[in-house]
Formats: structure tokens, sequence, C-alpha cells
């Protein structure tokens, strides 16, 4: 999406020159700002791939837990819940600022400072005050969640629990009338996230599409978009078993519910960029004799559609991932 390019920081003038300063906003006084995003909105590769996030818009109480393969995530909720896919939005946003600093070769910290105007016009909210009250509840999940994981970040292991954000604040101002106006978002980043993209350089870009997604057609995606490989010939579709497909999805209902919702989705042609199809297959063996049917084994097959390449190589510009350096 186009936006407009940064705002220079320009230098200090020298005391003895004559020229008067430019004027500078109060705002830019007290904050640097890191917005707006003036690249796509990208995510880690793990974060992708693994259901870290409840699937739900409301408070979700209930703590989450993946233990599958090699990896193992638990998950512990605040007072508040969970943060929720809905949340996660604000981790995207800041991963992509970090991104797009990286590719311009500028140092990064794990402090990050925001305009919830930019963040909103990036993923699609409108800028209602209800925007901005749910802005606040998101980061108290944020900050209040608990994470703990086996899988590696940037080279190193944690034992116990993190939470994605280690500070999260609003700061505000008052109006003449008493009025608070939100001028800034400071968040800083947890050492694991950080590491994990300064360091892997593991992070996908995403279809802009995403955020009009329902939560479960948000995972599909992201599991697609980590997972599906590129061979010489073209994508190679991924085929994996429905109930596997529904941890790493981190859906919470049972198996029954979640193949109804993907049979819908899949019908519905509505994940960008991937179509999705359930294949059932005979059961491997006859069923014992008063124990009933024995239910088909249902596999999920996810394709990417090619890409259609632009006329001018120049016109292209797929960004996959920052690129290593």
């Amino acid at each position: 999406m186009a936006r407009s390019t940064t705002p220079t920081r320009s230098a200090a003038r020298p005391r003895d020159s004559k020229k008067p300063a430019t004027p500078r906003s109060p705002q830019r006084d007290l904050f640097q700002l890191d917005s707006p995003l003036t690249a796509e909105i990208r995510g880690e590769r793990s974060l992708m791939a693994f259901p870290f996030f409840a699937l739900s818009k409301n408070a979700w109480m209930k703590p989450l837990t993946y233990d599958h393969a090699t990896v193992s995530i638990e998950v512990r909720p605040s007072a508040s819940g969970v943060a929720t896919i809905y949340d996660k939005e604000i981790v995207l946003y800041i991963a992509s600022l970090m991104a797009a600093k990286i590719e311009a070769g500028e140092d990064v910290v794990q402090d990050f400072v925001f305009t919830a105007h930019d963040l909103f016009s990036v993923t699609g909210s409108n800028h209602s005050a209800r925007s901005y009250g749910r802005l606040s509840e998101a980061l108290e999940r944020l900050q209040g969640t608990q994470i703990k994981t086996n899988i590696e970040a940037g080279g190193e292991g944690e034992e116990g629990f993190f939470s994605w954000l280690s500070e999260a604040r609003l700061h505000y101002s008052r109006t003449k009338t008493g009025e608070r106006r939100l001028k800034a978002v400071k968040v800083r980043l947890c050492d694991w996230l950080f590491r994990a993209i300064l360091r892997d350089r593991q992070v996908l870009d995403y279809a802009a599409a995403y955020f009009q997604l329902g939560p479960i057609e948000r995972r599909i995606y992201e599991v697609a978009r980590s997972t599906c490989e590129e061979g010489p010939d073209g994508p190679v579709p991924l085929e994996i078993d429905l109930a596997t497909f529904r941890l790493q999805i981190g859906y919470q209902n049972p198996l029954s519910n979640f193949r109804a919702a993907l049979k819908q989705i899949a019908g519905t042609d509505t994940i960008p960029d991937y179509d999705i199809a359930l294949i059932e297959t005979a059961p491997d063996a006859e069923p014992r004799a008063g124990r009933g049917r024995k239910t088909a084994p249902v596999s999920v097959v996810i394709t990417r559609r090619e890409r259609v390449e632009p006329e001018s190589p120049a016109l292209a510009t797929p960004i996959d991932s920052v690129a290593a350096q």
C-alpha cells in the first residue's frame, strides 16, 4: 500500500546561524516516532506457524497449550485474558517497523514509539474512540499474557515465561477542555521476538487482505504462508491430517466443528493466495462387529496459487523475507 515517507529528522542548527529554525511540533520534541510504516506488514515465521494467540475477539481466560513433534508452547492468561489474534495486529505492526529499519540499515532497539493513527490506518481499523479503548485493552493483554516455549530465537533458548511486551504505555496530553488526546504509544518488544527478527531473519510479508479475515481464516493463512514451500517446478502443496492441522491452527472446539468450519472456508475460497481442499481417504481396515462404521480419515491440502508475474521486471517488488546481512 502506498504511504507517505517518514519525515526527515533535521540535524540541530549551529547556535550562530541567523536563519530561524523550522518550528517543530510539541510531539516531535518529546518523541522520535518510528511511524509511519512505509513497507508491508510482516511477521516472524515461528509466530505464523504456531498457535500463540487465542482465536477470539472477546476475553479468553483459559490457558493455551501446544505440544506436537518437537515444539511445545504454553500460554497463560492475565487477569484480562490471553492475547488474541486481533491483539496480534500490534505485534505484527511492531515487527514490520523493525524489519523496515533493518532493511534500511538503521540501528534497532527494543523500544518503539508510534502513533495509534498509523497503526489503525495500516490494519484497517476505524479511528473511533472505541478503537482507542480497544488499543489500551490489547496492550494490557499483550503485556500480561505469559508465554513459555522451547522454540529457540536468535540461536538462544529460554527457560521460564515471558510477555510479548515488557513495557506498554500510552502518552497523552490534555486539551483546554480537559479532554485526553493520545499522542504516542511506546512499547518494548520482548527479548525472544526481538532476537528472532534481528538474528534469524525469518520474516515473511502478509497479504493486504489479512486484516479483513476472521480468526480461523487468519490462522489458516499464517500456517500456509509459513509452511508451504516453493519447489523447482512451482509451489509444493502442503498435506496434513485434520487433527494435526487443528492443533497448529489453535482451534479449541471439537474436531467435528473444525471440520465443518474448514469445509465452509474451503468452499468460499477466502484465504488470500492459497487454495484449500479436504480429502477423505478410505479407512485402513473394516470395523469390528458391533463397533459401527469407522470414520474416514481426512487430510487438508493447501496449495499456493501461481503468482502472475508483472510484465516489466522493474515493477516486481516481492519481499518474502528480510534479506540476511
